[in-house]
């Protein structure tokens, strides 16, 4: 087997594991929130979520039917030996997944108005790198972006007097016409910039980071949680139908920015958090940080 033919096997099984296994983070924070709550309605839905992932475990089948667009977020290393070939070797990987999995067609082409039939199209998958100087790895996290996380994603440039309250109402105005939407409890990523791109991919950025983690920042933390409060209090509560949680973390990313300009984007990640993480050394020996006890 070639090297170039065991990463594309060694990315098809890590596909099917996140199609099928939610991280641990997210399935520890799910439990959380269903001990948290009071209300007999939102504790029988959490049982549903629950009783969702050990049926996708016992059947070998996606958590959700929407198995999303595949997003892949790259940390390459200059020196990892496939850098020249990522690109395709993904899009291989994502035509055998979506019948081996199996992944439902959800790449449609804009203007056509037509299925692909294989999760593949323009600029999909869609693939984003981070180059990481004398490193001989990789490390890959796959995103499953399913229809309903990603409807409710707004980015907007504020004047820079709306001040970090307008930010948070931008995002609270955002959750409340659009969250039931994206299937709570939900993961919102935030993200803090200049023009609408940098805010946008800040707030992916976000939206990645591990349910649980915080800011570097401990002024920027204490925004997450006070954040994460406010957004609880609309009482959305899990799949819509009202509770004492609606979200499962709020995480911010931000940046420098210019002085007349103040960007913020929000990004939503569902219930059904499908994100999982692999590195990969030069001889392509493999190490999951997101789902322990698996192995490629």
């Amino acid at each position: 087997m070639t090297l170039n033919q065991d990463f594309v096997k060694k990315v098809v099984a890590f596909i099917d594991i996140v199609a099928k296994v939610l991280p641990d983070d997210v399935v520890k924070r799910l439990e959380e929130l269903r001990q948290n709550e009071k209300t007999e309605i939102a504790k029988e839905i959490y049982s549903c979520m629950f009783d969702n992932i050990e049926k996708a475990k016992e059947l070998n089948r996606p958590i959700c039917q929407d198995t999303g667009v595949i997003q892949f977020y790259l940390k390459v290393g200059t020196k990892f030996p496939l850098i020249d070939e990522l690109e395709p070797l993904l899009k291989e990987s994502v035509l055998i997944a979506t019948n081996s999995v199996p992944l439902r067609h959800n790449a449609v082409e804009t203007f056509k108005e037509k299925n692909t039939n294989n999760n593949v199209g323009l600029h999909v998958p869609y693939i984003e790198y981070d180059l990481i100087p004398n490193s001989d790895k990789l490390e890959l996290t796959v995103y499953m972006a399913g229809g309903g996380c990603s409807l409710p994603g707004r980015a907007t440039v504020l004047m820079p007097s709306a001040g970090y309250h307008g930010a948070v109402d931008f995002v609270a105005n955002t959750m409340v016409d659009w969250g039931i939407n994206a299937c709570p409890p939900l993961v919102i990523g935030v993200g803090f910039g200049t023009c609408v791109a940098s805010s946008a991919k800040l707030a992916k950025k976000a939206s990645l980071r591990a349910v649980g983690s915080s800011n570097p920042d401990p002024q920027v933390a204490q925004l997450e949680k006070d954040l994460a409060k406010t957004l609880d209090n609309i009482g959305i509560g899990p799949q819509g139908l009202s509770g004492s949680s609606s979200v499962m973390c709020v995480n911010i990313e931000n940046m420098a920015r210019h002085p007349s300009a103040f960007g913020v984007g929000v990004s939503f990640g569902c219930w059904a958090h499908r994100r999982g993480t692999i590195v990969f050394d030069k001889d392509l020996n493999t190490e999951i940080l997101t789902h322990k006890g698996y192995e490629i």
